[in-house]
């Protein structure tokens, strides 16, 4: 006799025969706990149009996902959060001097021509927010680099625009107290390592991410910079100075923000564990590259979308070994 309490017992399906009680909202909701601490700052150091740049970019991210789905008369995914992420982590990528249509236009892009255009969350091979930041950079470089300063908003040269061989001469860098607050100049949610930290231990603690990928990534920068120093050269400068350089390119720039909310994607990161701590390597080694011997003063943004681009490839060749596979004489 079938058991009513039970019906599910009697019910085959394919494997993996694995159940859990997480869920995309779930997982989604813990991102944006976790993003809660640097929005906050964000608010604090650049005041109304921060807030009123944040708006923009979720509610236009949000309702682009909810019309495509009406317009295909299919059921409205924005429940699960996702578009609400892309739209914060897209006002997170752009200056606080940029016009209000600016994350409106990259949200639209992230949504339609990045996320749904291949198939929706899951479909995606690159991070929505890094390619519509990308595409906004080569569309409209001026306002994606009009940098100014928290609180007063003058115009000003970020830390890494001083920091880099290739950087503005003559500026004087910011104090690592300063980079560790997020009392810099950058785009709204990179400046504050600290309230980035928070978000990154909370998404540890509640293991919503892997730990491979972020120490990987931090980690990589911090040896090649006290390596190589500021101008990328072996015998110019002192280790008290190469010191300086790495704890400045590790606390400034996107590196806090990309290690830890956009490198560790579920979507376009490897599965595996080697396979997350080769993605973080990668994206640290390209970044390195980047910002010490390209000429552009931050290298994070093109690591992460480099390195989704390779993840099928990292998947395929770190899969786990099968049980019972004979070793080859």
């Amino acid at each position: 006799m079938v058991d009513k309490e039970q019906p599910d017992l009697l019910i085959v399906s394919s494997s993996p025969h694995l159940k859990t009680r997480e869920t995309t909202q779930r997982l989604m909701a813990d991102v944006l706990i976790a993003l809660a601490p640097a929005t906050a700052v964000a608010f604090w150091l650049f005041g109304l149009r921060a807030i009123a740049l944040v708006v923009a970019a979720v509610a236009s991210a949000v309702l682009t996902e909810h019309a495509v789905a009406a317009l295909g008369k299919r059921k409205t995914t924005i429940g699960d959060l996702s578009a609400a992420i892309t739209g914060l982590l897209i006002a997170f990528n752009i200056p606080p001097s940029a016009p209000f249509w600016l994350p409106v236009i990259g949200s639209m892009f992230a949504i339609l021509i990045v996320k749904v255009a291949f198939g929706g969350l899951g479909g995606n091979f690159l991070n929505p927010a890094l390619a519509a930041r990308a595409m906004l950079l080569a569309a409209w470089p001026v306002h994606m680099t009009n940098w100014v300063r928290p609180f007063d908003l003058v115009a000003t040269a970020t830390p890494l625009a001083t920091l880099v061989p290739k950087g503005v001469a003559g500026a004087e860098l910011p104090t690592l107290v300063d980079m560790f607050i997020g009392r810099i100049p950058g785009c709204l949610g990179e400046t504050s390592a600290i309230a980035l930290l928070i978000g990154g231990a909370y998404l540890l603690w509640r293991k919503v991410i892997d730990w491979r990928t972020p120490v990987g990534f931090i980690g990589t920068v911090a040896v090649l910079t006290l390596v190589f120093g500021p101008s990328g050269l072996l015998s110019d400068i002192t280790f008290a100075g190469r010191l300086q350089a790495a704890a400045s390119h590790v606390l400034s720039g996107g590196l806090m923000l990309g290690a830890w909310f956009m490198a560790t994607d579920y979507v376009t990161s490897p599965v595996t564990p080697k396979g997350r701590l080769i993605m973080g390597i990668g994206c640290g080694l390209l970044t390195v590259l980047i910002r010490l011997w390209g000429g552009y003063p931050e290298g994070v943004s093109y690591s992460i979308l480099i390195m989704n681009v390779a993840t099928p490839l990292i998947d395929r060749f770190t899969v786990p070994r099968k049980f019972g596979l004979v070793k080859k004489a």
